[in-house]
């Protein structure tokens, strides 16, 4: 057979993945062998989708994982800038920053249909939105109103507002639920917060451009990344049960690159990555001891990474480029990089770990890599302005 008469043959194949899967491995085109087992095979009630925020056209961009397609442009807000899944409810949630000095407020998806099923309305301009581990609650960054929106999800509404400092711009809730660890940009500090009294329980100052927070998986100790400058807060959090009790502390200041913009965290805990945007490198931080290794270049602006449900290795997303940064953690050393779109700057995995999507902000579309070729698979279109990414896996009853 002819490859001519093969895409002939296979033009009736729908969905694109499989399709596109059975017409390369026919044309003997390259795919890695084209094995069985880097391509899992779902049961007929599972689903699987990535979400896009697209800020420039105040859309969400929905994914079928499993068919690997663009399954339809949901409306949301004005000016999505964040985009999160539950984990224990078959929901994804966008928040819309809305017009300069107007309220904004938080769409939810209801993952079963890829319907907008809600709009809890927050305070001005929010930025970002963190989930607990469990139950009901989200915790909205309102960056206009210098405020923390908590959210009954349950009831779509917000319940209560607490103070944060000027201009917060990350937050994050550690893995047990006791605290809310909360990064200000313009106040140059990070805020904790105790979620079961809604307040602010301690305020740590000289992180100039606090962009970003991350929190051990035995919630420990947190790290903020200080982007205005050229260092990374090490902060060990309160220890009320131990004897003598603990109060939350600063345990160091980091130094690493310049402009760290973002924090990128093995699942173990065991090491952390910080992101030098104007550096062109990254910094590896060992987190018991606050150890920082050497300075790896990377591409033109790193601004996104993500490392591998393995901590084997770390994908860099750099945002003056056409290029994502393969770093191998064991070895220490760059192991190449992968071709994509314009501008990559958020990153998600599938849930099974195979496919990694990458956002490209200046290209408006989303560039899918096979995690075990690290090669480029296909290109799918998002809306304008693409900026965030989630994913979410579920069974649907039989």
């Amino acid at each position: 057979m002819t490859a001519k008469s093969a895409k002939r043959r296979f033009a009736g194949l729908r969905g694109g993945y499989w399709g596109r899967l059975s017409v390369t491995c026919l044309l003997g085109l390259p795919l890695a062998g084209c094995r069985p087992h880097d391509f899992p095979q779902y049961p007929p009630n599972y689903r699987e989708y990535a979400y896009v925020s697209n800020g420039g056209s105040g859309t969400v961009s929905v994914y079928d994982v499993v068919n690997l397609r663009l399954d339809r442009e949901l409306p949301v807000g004005q000016n999505p800038v964040d985009v999160v899944a539950s984990a224990s409810r078959n929901e994804v949630y966008a928040v819309n920053s809305g017009a300069p000095g107007g309220q904004g407020s938080v769409s939810v998806i209801n993952a079963e249909n890829n319907s907008v099923v809600a709009a809890i309305p927050v305070r001005r301009r929010p930025v970002a939105l963190a989930l607990p581990p469990a139950g009901d609650l989200g915790y909205v960054a309102n960056s206009g109103s210098n405020s923390i929106s908590v959210l009954d999800l349950k009831a779509r509404r917000e319940i209560a507002v607490i103070g944060a400092g000027e201009e917060p711009a990350a937050l994050r809730v550690s893995p047990d639920g006791k605290t809310l660890v909360v990064a200000n940009r313009r106040g140059n500090s990070v805020s904790l917060i105790d979620p079961a009294a809604r307040t602010v329980s301690a305020v740590f100052e000289g992180c100039p451009g606090a962009s970003d927070v991350v929190i051990l998986p035995d919630s420990s100790k947190a790290f903020a990344a200080c982007s205005g400058g050229r260092q990374v807060m090490s902060i060990a959090l309160a220890r009320p049960d131990a004897h003598p009790a603990q109060p939350a502390r600063v345990e160091s200041l980091l130094d690493v690159g310049r402009a760290p913009v973002q924090l990128a965290l093995k699942p173990d805990g065991g090491e952390l990555f910080v992101l030098n945007s104007l550096s062109n490198t990254i910094s590896e931080v060992v987190t018991g001891t606050n150890d920082v290794g050497g300075a790896y270049l990377m591409g033109d602006g790193p601004v996104r990474g993500l490392v591998s449900a393995d901590n084997s290795l770390l994908y860099v997303g750099n945002l003056h480029s056409q290029e994502v940064t393969v770093y191998a953690i064991d070895d220490g050393k760059r192991e190449g990089s992968i071709h994509v779109g314009d501008g990559p700057s958020a990153l998600a995995f599938s849930a099974a770990g195979h496919l990694l999507f990458v956002v490209d902000a200046r290209s408006d579309d989303v560039a899918v890599v096979r995690t075990s070729s690290r090669s480029l698979f296909t290109m799918l279109p998002a809306g304008r302005g693409p900026n965030a990414i989630a994913i979410k896996a579920f069974k649907v009853p039989k």
